[in-house]
């Protein structure tokens, strides 16, 4: 199964949202799924959140099911991609 992490990122450097995801990409890689790369390499003050969006929703495409971390209720873009997963019948899982 293809599977996309949401987390919220707002404030938070590479490293931070590369760690919060570390155990449960290991969780899920281990039980034989494909985590998608949503963290981008490519970013840069000069594109604007909805651009990060935009990509993340090309990938949400892509995925099986999306996981929601904790906190993405409050995250501007984690709602928007939950309202597309549900909006688009993908399976949802809430980390609390």
């Amino acid at each position: 199964m293809k599977i996309m992490i949401s987390q919220p990122m707002r404030g938070k450097t590479e490293e931070e949202i590369k760690a919060e995801r570390e155990e449960v990409v290991k969780q899920l890689e281990s039980e034989g799924h494909e985590v998608l790369q949503t963290v981008f390499e490519d970013f840069s003050e000069d594109k604007s959140p909805i651009y990060y969006l935009a990509k993340s929703i090309e990938y949400l495409d892509k995925a099986d099911a999306v996981i929601f971390m904790q906190g993405w209720e409050n995250a501007r873009g984690c709602k928007i991609e939950y309202n597309v997963a549900m909006a688009y019948g993908k399976f949802i899982k809430i980390l609390n």
